[in-house]
């Protein structure tokens, strides 16, 4: 009874050292990274219906940070193996945008609570996802690949496939509508039943496993409270109902005496629009309520000027760095040839 009990206090023991590990980025940006300054007041043209808490196009970022880290493990893995991604830069990344994004958002109005505790959840499990792939990886994952030889094997290749599509999917649609328990049977489809094959079957089919338990335990918590919302509201000045009306998924809904009122979806389709709206020689006036706005540009710069945050993406030589736009300039800047990846909506 001893022996056991003595494990069992180890066990607990490591189980709060663990918890306080993830826990400790989270209480560093609460303490560290407090900006300073007050929001400066924005008269919105949009009706308060149709306006979104600015900061949110801040805190927008951190939950894109990890589809970015998904789209540069798939790089990655296209050629190399999983113990070539840097877990560690992908955790840090994250966190660090936070800090600078956390330190930005108080000019802006600041963060409600309830967005910081998603941020935060995300945060959490996104590090302790990539501290557990990192253990994995680096120890069996290696040896495997080390038995393997430099020659790739079948689910290699069919696993960097799958990173792909799914970091692709990402953009668009929330990553609980993912479909893991087919990636998983297509795994075991085509596994050829060497050791590599045999151990990337099992190795995969237990993370997409476990995902699509916890993808399901989501969907059902974000059907109870309700999915956010699609599309948004934005001023635009400078172009026609007739040229606007040209612009796929854009619907024109009203005319204001500072521009047109129009409805657009949300997340990446919205970077899309905007571009067709800022090559047609429109502007915005104001988005969602709103006079500032993130973006991300990929340059091979490792640096720019006025950046909130820049970082080096794994698996090419380019750099992603945070700029924070007035509204009215975004399509000005676009028709610059601002390398722009993603507008960050609200």
């Amino acid at each position: 009874m001893r022996f056991l009990w003595r494990w069992l206090k180890r066990l607990v023991l490591l189980v709060v050292v663990l918890l306080l590990g993830l826990l400790s980025p989270v209480a560093y940006v609460e303490t560290m990274c407090r900006g300073s300054g007050a929001a400066v007041p924005y008269a919105s043209i949009l009706p308060e219906a149709d306006r979104r808490p600015e900061a949110r196009t801040l805190m927008t970022y951190p939950e894109w940070h990890i589809v970015h880290a998904y789209e540069d493990y798939a790089t990655v893995i296209a050629k190399g193996d999983p113990q070539d991604f840097g877990y560690l830069r992908a955790v840090g990344g994250f966190w660090g945008s936070l800090c600078s994004l956390s330190q930005a958002a108080p000019a802006m109005g600041g963060t409600d609570w309830g967005t910081k505790q998603m941020v935060y959840t995300i945060g959490v499990s996104f590090t302790a996802e990539m501290m557990l792939k990192a253990a994995y990886e680096e120890t069996v994952g290696r040896l495997f690949v080390t038995l393997r030889g430099p020659e790739r094997s079948p689910l290699d290749d069919l696993s960097a496939r799958q990173a792909a599509d799914y970091a692709a999917f990402l953009y668009q649609v929330p990553w609980y509508k993912w479909d893991f328990t087919a990636d998983r049977a297509a795994l075991n489809a085509a596994n050829t039943g060497t050791p590599r094959d045999l151990e990337r079957s099992v190795a995969l089919g237990i993370e997409y496993g476990a995902k699509a338990l916890y993808a399901r335990a989501i969907a059902k918590a974000v059907e109870g409270v309700g999915a956010d919302k699609l599309t948004m509201r934005s001023v635009v000045r400078g172009l026609s109902d007739t040229e606007l009306a040209d612009i796929a998924d854009l619907t024109v809904v009203a005319e204001r005496p500072e521009g047109t009122e129009v409805e657009t979806p949300r997340y990446a389709a919205f970077t899309g629009i905007a571009r067709k709206v800022a090559a047609k020689g429109g502007d915005f006036v104001e988005i969602a309520g709103n006079d500032d706005i993130l973006v991300t540009a990929v340059t091979k710069a490792a640096w720019m000027d006025g950046a909130l945050m820049s970082m080096a993406l794994q698996g090419t030589a380019q750099s992603r760095h945070l700029v924070l736009l007035k509204v009215p300039d975004l399509a000005a800047r676009l028709r610059s040839g601002l390398a722009v990846e993603h507008i960050h909506d609200y």
